[in-house]
């Protein structure tokens, strides 16, 4: 069955021509928003806790916003599968790679942190082209083996390397070659996982402590990574040093910094974030919140 709707439905659209592409999104908006309501009150409830001083009128206008990008998201996804170098180089841009020299010319691995804002698969086939160090990211695999295999092709059709989560601690152990490893900060961890507690979007939220972790094992430079929206179907990369020698920080210091750097792009433009997850669904434990308030006043002094 997915390799019916690939080659029916995904494929075909991945070829048409970019303006037709978004008289399809246009359409498949208004069903999804208006007629199937797709994940409306996940949305609702999300938009209503972050921003809980916001009318509702401007609730409503945002999630409007928010459900036009979502369906560009989905279409421009769709046309990676097909999207040529060319197309890629004129629609995605790393406006400041420079950032990133200094620890090439040094031989220095970075991590580059960001979040599942605006498009993030147009980073995935753009970022290796701007910068001198091999791009790697770290993925969830999906559960169709056939869909798969066509994302993992796609996704490192330019020269991204992929790496799926269970493998990510033996990647950083045998890490030898010079390589930007890019993190979404932002996704909701399993209940097993080790996280670190934090206010995001006015929210106690749980944050996946990998990129901390990480960088002070390695001592790799921090980096945030914001995808900015130009215009319809092109997207801008900006880079910003958060962290050179991640050993000097204090516990919490990185995934402060990084979660805030993300924090202050959601409020900035709300509509581009992916709204429909249940991010906090994980709830703090009685043991979590004691942690919390001694992390806290590890932080006191720190500003980030």
């Amino acid at each position: 069955m997915a390799a019916i709707f690939y080659y029916l439905f995904v494929k075909p659209i991945s070829l048409l021509p970019l303006w037709l592409t978004y008289v399809i999104s246009d359409i498949s908006c208004f069903f999804i928003y208006r007629v199937v309501g797709y994940r409306k009150k996940v949305v609702t409830t999300n938009l209503k806790n972050s921003f809980p001083n916001k009318p509702e009128k401007e609730i409503k206008e945002i999630r409007k916003k928010f459900y036009s990008h979502f369906t560009d998201f989905l279409f421009e996804s769709f046309r990676n599968f097909s999207i040529t170098e060319e197309e890629t180089l004129a629609r995605f841009k790393v406006i400041n790679p420079e950032v990133l020299k200094p620890f090439a010319d040094a031989n220095r691995s970075v991590i580059i942190v960001g979040g599942h804002y605006n498009n993030w698969e147009m980073l995935a086939v753009g970022i290796d082209h701007y910068i001198e160090h091999q791009s790697v990211a770290i993925y969830h695999k999906l559960g169709n083996k056939f869909i798969d295999n066509k994302v993992l092709k796609s996704r490192c059709k330019f020269g991204l390397k992929l790496i799926s989560r269970p493998e990510v601690k033996s990647f950083f152990a045998n890490d030898n070659q010079l390589t930007a490893t890019i993190f979404g900060s932002d996704q909701s961890p399993s209940i097993a996982k080790k996280v670190y507690w934090t206010r995001f979007l006015n929210q106690d939220t749980p944050v996946m402590f990998g990129v901390e972790k990480f960088a002070k094992e390695k001592n790799y430079p921090v980096v945030y990574g914001g995808i900015q929206k130009v215009k319809r179907g092109y997207y801008e990369f900006e880079l910003e040093l958060l962290f050179d020698e991640p050993t000097l920080c204090k516990h919490g210091e990185i995934t402060e910094a990084h979660t805030k750097c993300l924090e202050k792009q959601i409020i900035e433009d709300p509509q581009y974030w992916l709204w429909t997850h249940k991010r906090w669904k994980r709830k703090r434990k009685p043991e979590e919140l004691d942690e919390a308030k001694t992390v806290k006043d590890q932080l006191a002094e720190i500003k980030v």
